[in-house]
């Protein structure tokens, strides 16, 4: 099956949200979705947010006092009066959690689904694969069979994020690979990160992206990347070759984005990007892939809050092009 063909270099313009403007903006969007569902006036969304978790081994014996767990974030997302759990009832979205790779057994943290790939986890980069070429198309796999589970049960949005403690150094080395920054400009620590701590941080990149050399930028998701973004990138895939866009989340979601386009540009014409932010490499990304975000944050959000959020407004929009059409309609 092939992707349908929607470029966003013909389809470009910047639909970034703010005061002057905002209801051409807000057409824009609707026209966009519009066009993808090729109708005059786009249907209402039915979301989906999708949670793919996965713990990093290239963090282990690195100096984080305070960091919280992945399994912690999981049971934190789970629960029924999460930030993520209420943003998704407000915005009448579907929450998926899929474990690919956390270490340990997470039978007792209900409402989360069981896709175990690894069970230690990524593997740690500096000296070896992120994960084999078998794990890696079983888990891509798994990431486009969750966009067609989720597409089949009526959702025409999809959003995907992630959980993953120490994602950071692989997402900066995708980037650093991809889109050629220096592991000091792609790479985004906890303010409360030592020098020292960071310093080893820029190192583990480089020696990431040095065992990694002469990659092609197909394959250097499976390389750098973690098990959580190469699910994202499968469901980013499975939902462009089903022809229904995707919203996308933080830089760890922009990141597994860009790798999907790295398999196929075509997969970029179904994205929309929900925010920027002053972390690193952030902008950098969503330019190299021809996005305009929605909003412009500080710092960049994760595990799909800030995509959840945004749903009301897209809706928004395409409640106003119905409202305008039916006025059109009447003249």
């Amino acid at each position: 099956m092939e992707i349908p063909s929607i470029h966003p270099e013909q389809d470009h313009h910047s639909i970034l949200l703010q005061p002057s403007s905002c209801v051409s903006k807000l057409e824009n969007l609707a026209l966009w979705f519009a066009k993808r569902q090729n109708k005059k006036v786009p249907d209402s969304i039915n979301a989906a947010t999708v949670l793919f978790a996965a713990d990093h081994s290239v963090t282990n014996g690195m100096d984080y006092h305070k960091a919280v767990s992945t399994r912690e974030r999981i049971c934190n997302a789970a629960a029924s009066d999460s930030v993520i759990s209420e943003l998704c009832r407000q915005a009448g979205s579907r929450l998926h959690i899929v474990d690919v790779g956390v270490r340990g057994c997470l039978a007792d943290i209900d409402a989360v689904e069981h896709a175990k790939v690894r069970s230690s986890g990524t593997a740690d980069i500096t000296v070896e694969s992120a994960m084999s070429q078998a794990e890696y198309w079983e888990i891509v796999g798994i990431g486009e069979e969750m966009a067609n589970r989720t597409i089949a049960a009526g959702a025409n949005l999809l959003i995907a994020g992630s959980i993953g403690a120490g994602d950071h150094i692989s997402i900066a080395a995708i980037i650093s690979e991809l889109v050629g920054l220096s592991p000091e400009a792609a790479l985004t620590s906890d303010p409360d990160t030592s020098p020292e701590t960071r310093a080893r941080e820029i190192m583990a990149i480089e020696k990431a992206r040095a065992r990694a050399i002469g990659t092609p930028s197909h394959d250097v998701l499976r390389e750098l990347g973690g098990l959580e973004m190469a699910a994202m990138a499968g469901f980013y895939r499975g939902a462009a070759l089903k022809g229904v866009p995707v919203l996308l989340d933080g830089l760890a979601s922009a990141t597994a984005a860009l790798a999907a386009i790295a398999w196929d540009v075509r997969i970029a014409g179904w994205m929309l990007a929900s925010h920027a932010s002053d972390d690193a490499g952030h902008r950098d990304v969503l330019e190299e892939m021809g996005l305009d975000p929605l909003i412009e944050l500080k710092h960049s959000l994760d595990e799909g809050k800030v995509a959840t959020l945004m749903v009301p407004v897209l809706q928004a929009a395409i409640s106003l092009q119905r409202g305008l059409a039916r006025i059109e309609a009447q003249t």
